[in-house]
């Protein structure tokens, strides 16, 4: 492992491999990621384009209903036209190509992403020529002629092109800066992600293939056949026209969906580890510098962060950590009244009485109760205050978070793992909600433009249409009918179905665990009570547990006194319970009772 770095200018050039430190986490790891995962998309889509012609002319002169875009008959295109596009589609693959060669080391980082960056611009750049010629040479004649579905195919392939090329840079200027070295280490799950992504899109294009041929499809109808099969959103305005065609849909279905299945869980992964690996860890690291910052563990300390004078049992150099209990009721009750209630610490400062945690006349209530997301790590250790001193005086807002004994800091460090692991849990679902939310209302408005010819569809139905197809209902009610709604589904369905999978997953952390805890408390205390539940109530709310107590004690001492005092018959023997204590159960048997 070295360090060496080579400097050329601005441009840091790092070795294959080194102990530097890195940083772009994003650029240097996710945006290969996410460039191998469509670049396999934008070549499948680049291949519709190449094998189907570009435009059609429709019947009676694109009059509806005979004029609808299935109808329509192909129009031969221009020859350069087709070598440009098998062009772009070769430059395509090659790159696609360099770059996994790049993963998995077979050719180096500073040759493959270049490589690959060139290739793919090249190929967006043939696309864009192609379409701006097609459109000002040749463009189809309204209204009786038409783009195809072939033409948009291109379109998207184009900008999934753009994207992928784009992003592939700001890689490289990342390794040209010198946040990251050369090589690229996959993890498995990465690993699974691209050859689980190559295999399904293969899996994609083969099926059309094969369909194509077997019941006379169009390329592009046959690819959108099998992306609403495998999908299971299933329209049912294109199905198999044979029994050969019925038999091969019957397998190729079931794997289809077997790889599909493996593909969104390989992208959720791949979704979790970018939480796990900076956002959570940011968020982690945040509580703990709070929970540091706030926190005391003797009694000086706490005197500190009161802004009370020094204990006169303690002198300025041997000071020793005193029991709180022991020491801070004693010294600190003629400051105020200072109330420890388990491991919550509740001070009130008197009338008159000036501290750090006072303002001017204004004296507030502070609770100081222990940790509930945080690592206790004291910064010099036992009697020694914090680094930053009684500065971080207390005011009428803030809390100081006391811990006495290991009990209480491996507490602390529970209560840190499960503040982490909720919000990771909401993250996660928010992230897929604003997912969500992206692809259905952005896909309602192509599919409400594009449709407008055909099926005169407006912005509410194409919502609903979305929405259905985005939860794999598919009622045939509506779906797409134009050759720009059909290309552009085929795209949209594979990145929006995938995102509603995840958003299920993540509410089944989050919404559906916290219903079901809701459903079996109020089971517990209904119709199956469960042993112990009253106990535990008490145990979890401190105060509530006290009042409990207070009543009880109280009707006691009521009960005594209508009675009367009961003096002790000499015949009774010494073991036998007064009549007293039968009739007044203590708490703790009212709680085992409960």
């Amino acid at each position: 492992m070295g360090g060496q770095v080579k400097k050329w200018g601005r441009f840091k050039l790092r070795d294959k491999d080194d102990d530097l430190p890195q940083s772009w986490w994003f650029a240097s790891t996710a945006i290969p990621l996410l460039a191998a995962t469509i670049g396999p998309l934008a070549n499948l889509l680049s291949i519709a384009g190449l094998v189907s012609k570009w435009r059609v002319k429709l019947p009676n002169n694109g009059k509806l209903p005979e004029g609808a875009d299935d109808n329509g008959i192909t129009i031969q295109d221009p020859e350069w036209e087709i070598i440009l596009n098998g062009l772009s589609l070769a430059f395509g693959f090659i790159g696609n190509f360099f770059l996994l060669c790049n993963f998995t080391r077979r050719v180096r980082y500073i040759i493959a992403l270049p490589a690959t960056v060139i290739l793919w611009f090249l190929s967006s750049a043939i696309l864009i020529s192609i379409i701006v010629a097609m459109s000002i040479l040749n463009p189809p004649i309204r209204p009786g002629e038409t783009w195809s579905q072939g033409f948009w195919h291109a379109i998207i392939a184009c900008v999934l092109y753009n994207l992928g090329f784009g992003m592939l840079l700001i890689n490289m200027v990342g390794y040209l800066l010198g946040k990251y070295p050369q090589n690229f280490y996959l993890t498995e799950y990465q690993r699974t992600l691209i050859l689980q992504t190559m295999m399904f899109f293969i899996w994609l294009g083969g099926g059309a293939a094969v369909f194509m041929k077997v019941c006379g499809f169009s390329f592009t109808n046959a690819l959108y056949y099998c992306d609403v099969t495998i999908l299971t959103v299933g329209f049912g305005d294109i199905v198999p026209t044979n029994n050969v065609g019925r038999g091969i849909a019957i397998p190729y279905a079931l794997l289809g969906i077997v790889f599909l299945g493996l593909v969104i869980n390989s992208i959720h992964k791949f979704a979790k580890g970018i939480s796990r690996n900076k956002i959570v860890k940011a968020h982690e690291e945040r509580v703990r510098a709070d929970t540091v910052s706030r926190s005391v563990t003797n009694d000086l300390q706490l005197r500190d962060r009161l802004g009370l004078p020094p204990s006169r049992h303690q002198d300025g150099k041997n000071r020793k950590p005193r029991s709180v209990r022991s020491v801070s009721e004693e010294s600190i009750a003629q400051y105020g009244e200072l109330d420890i209630s388990g491991r919550v610490v509740t001070f009130t400062p008197k009338d008159g009485v000036t501290t750090g945690a006072s303002h001017g006349n204004h004296h507030h209530r502070h609770t100081l109760k222990s940790a509930t997301s945080k690592m206790p790590i004291p910064l010099n250790g036992p009697g020694k205050v914090f680094k930053n001193g009684p500065e971080a005086l207390v005011d009428g807002h803030q809390r100081l978070l006391y811990l006495k004994d290991e009990k209480d800091r491996f507490e602390a460090m529970r209560d840190v793992q499960e503040n982490t692991k909720r919000f990771k849990q909401y993250y996660k679902l928010s992230m897929s909600i604003l997912a969500f939310a992206i692809v259905w209302f952005i896909g309602a408005v192509v599919f409400w433009v594009a449709e407008d010819r055909e099926q005169g569809m407006s912005y509410f139905e194409a919502l609903y249409f979305c929405y259905v197809s985005l939860l794999t209902i598919g009622y045939g009610d509506y779906s797409p009918k134009s050759n720009a709604g059909k290309a552009f589904f085929v795209f949209w369905s594979l990145v929006a179905v995938p995102v509603v999978t995840i958003l299920i997953s993540d509410m089944s952390d989050t919404v559906i665990s916290g219903i079901n805890h809701w459903t079996n408390t109020l089971a517990d205390w209904t119709i199956m009570p469960r042993a112990g539940v009253l106990r535990e109530f008490l145990d979890s709310h401190p105060r509530v547990k006290a009042w409990v107590e207070r009543k009880q004690q109280k009707k006691e001492e009521e009960e005594r006194i209508e009675r009367g005092f009961v003096v002790q018959n000499e015949d009774e023997e010494a073991g036998e319970p007064a009549a007293d204590a039968v009739k007044n159960p203590t708490m703790e048997k009212f709680i085992h009772e409960g």
